[in-house]
């Protein structure tokens, strides 16, 4: 019976150390996968311009007289090819002018026939002492006069001619039609726009472009241009034109790319994007995710790769966008920092970063 106290108060102490070193045991440290990204600094820049593709050539299609269009043979999106009749204007005033000038040709004939004829029955009588040197002179002068008049005449039908043909419209090359400005039945003045035809074999891409970075484009300069509505067809480009001033309430200017043997999609009209990579200054970004503000300290969590560990590193922030910063110093390239979750993490703290570092 004396040794029951004791069993007893040997299994409490037992007890009781036990306790205490399950209490004195840490409990396991928690690894946390992280998002993150390798410093890699960013020595090219690519800019976008929006534009659309416009012909190179084109040209305002215009009566050179006054009348009333009696045809129009073609609409916009039509095919037209060099020396086809395009429009026409009312020939009936035109053909009467051709028809008297060929009278008065034939007039101007007949007197010229009939001095030169006078001419030389004077010569004859001269000859014979049987007229004046007067009289034969005057017959002379009679038929230069007459042969002068015939001249005038032919110029007159050549002049009405000409104007005759000026009332078909027709296109100097092969193209499409792009514009029209007059219907049938219209009365057009000289030099009126009645159809805009533009060649569809040289297109280009006419963008406008901020002035500010218009300093180092020269003519020849490369710009890869993509079609918006089908990004994966592309095409080259090269500068062409620059606008030599800046359109005043947008501060830009308009640049005109010729294409490089563009695709077929690349019609009149399709909206594009040109873009142009340009070497810059070695510069770092970072999400705005990794940025911790602490202290008046600008921080990022950087992850040593041997203890798979994350220490604070004090930067310096250049700039700050709506979703990137960027950084003036304190940071190398293959630095890999953390993107996600800064602001819960502890300095020395284990972390996992996933297959494929993100």
């Amino acid at each position: 019976m004396r040794r029951l106290p004791h069993l007893m108060l040997g299994l409490f102490a037992l007890g009781t150390l036990v306790s205490c070193s399950k209490s004195e045991e840490k409990p396991p440290e928690i690894i946390r996968p992280v998002l993150s990204v390798v410093i890699e600094p960013r020595t090219t820049q690519t800019f976008g311009f929006a534009g659309s593709v416009e012909p190179q050539v084109s040209a305002d299609l215009a009566f050179r007289l006054l009348g009333r269009v009696v045809s129009r043979d073609v609409n916009v999106g039509d095919i037209v090819s060099k020396g086809t009749t395009i429009a026409a204007l009312d020939p009936t005033a035109l053909e009467l002018a051709v028809q008297a000038a060929k009278a008065e040709l034939s007039n101007a004939e007949a007197q010229f026939a009939n001095a030169a004829a006078s001419e030389e029955r004077q010569r004859q009588l001269l000859a014979a002492a049987n007229t004046t040197q007067a009289v034969f002179d005057a017959a002379q002068q009679a038929r230069k006069a007459a042969e002068a008049g015939v001249e005038r005449a032919k110029a007159s039908l050549a002049k009405s001619q000409e104007q005759l043909g000026y009332a078909r419209l027709f296109s100097d090359f092969d193209g499409v039609v792009t514009a029209t400005g007059a219907e049938v039945g219209q009365t057009v003045s000289p030099g009126q726009t009645v159809v805009t035809v533009a060649r569809s074999d040289l297109r280009e891409a006419v963008v406008d472009i901020p002035d500010q970075l218009i300093g180092d484009l020269t003519a020849g300069t490369p710009f890869q241009v993509i079609l918006q509505s089908l990004p994966t067809i592309q095409t080259e480009a090269k500068l062409r034109e620059i606008a030599p001033q800046a359109e005043g309430s947008t501060r830009t200017r308009r640049v005109r790319l010729t294409l490089t043997d563009p695709p077929q999609a690349f019609r009149l009209g399709s909206t594009v994007t040109a873009t142009r990579v340009t070497k810059v200054a070695p510069t770092i970004e970072l999400p705005m995710s990794a940025l911790l503000e602490k202290d008046g300290v600008d921080k990022v969590w950087i992850v040593d790769p041997q203890t798979s560990s994350v220490s604070a590193k004090d930067i310096k922030v250049a700039a700050k966008g709506a979703a990137t910063f960027t950084v003036a110093g304190g940071l190398e390239a293959g630095m890999r920092v953390v993107t996600a979750g800064v602001h819960s993490l502890s300095e020395g703290q284990k972390v996992k970063v996933p297959e494929g570092g993100v």
